[in-house]
């Protein structure tokens, strides 16, 4: 006779085959690649004699990996993990929200902007590979153009542009 079974003894096994598929469907940036990314962002912010703080997040804004260099400005740590939160959350750099709210309501560029984590200031890229967000860079402790280009350093690293 053959072997049956209920829904109910079918229902975990189909459920963790919905869950890894959704997984697979979803990538993100591992530890070895984001500790690429800010070791090559802390190179570059060096050669450039600016001190940084660099955070790397993954696509669902949970930090990955996080450098401070000595002498780094205190309150850009949490401005550098935002960035990567702002671009990882919304997939667009931080320097190009000015333009982009310009294209919305009043009440949206007053709104957005009051979001906590939200900035809108050069710094965090999103990063992508495949058309599909991995995650997000924010870099900070520089100029604006000093930090989009360190954090533009860290996504070389991995072999991607922003």
């Amino acid at each position: 006779m053959p072997q049956t079974s209920t829904p109910a003894q079918t229902a975990p096994a189909a459920q963790s085959g919905a869950i890894a598929a959704l997984a697979a469907v979803q990538p993100l940036i591992d530890a070895p690649a984001a500790l690429r990314a800010a070791q090559a962002a802390v190179q570059h912010a060096t050669q450039l004699g600016v001190r940084i703080n660099v955070a790397v997040v993954d696509a669902c804004g949970l930090t990955v990996a996080f450098a401070r260099m000595a002498g780094a400005p205190l309150h850009s740590m949490d401005i550098a993990t935002d960035k990567a939160y702002t671009a990882a959350s919304f997939g667009l750099p931080t320097g190009q929200w000015h333009e982009a709210l310009a294209a919305h309501s009043e009440a949206v560029r007053q709104g957005l902007v009051l979001r906590p984590r939200f900035v809108a200031f050069g710094g965090g890229l999103p990063i992508t590979a495949a058309q599909q967000r991995l995650g997000g860079i924010g870099v900070s402790g520089g100029s604006e153009a000093q930090d989009e280009a360190i954090a533009r350093a860290g996504l070389g690293a991995l072999g991607l542009d922003a």
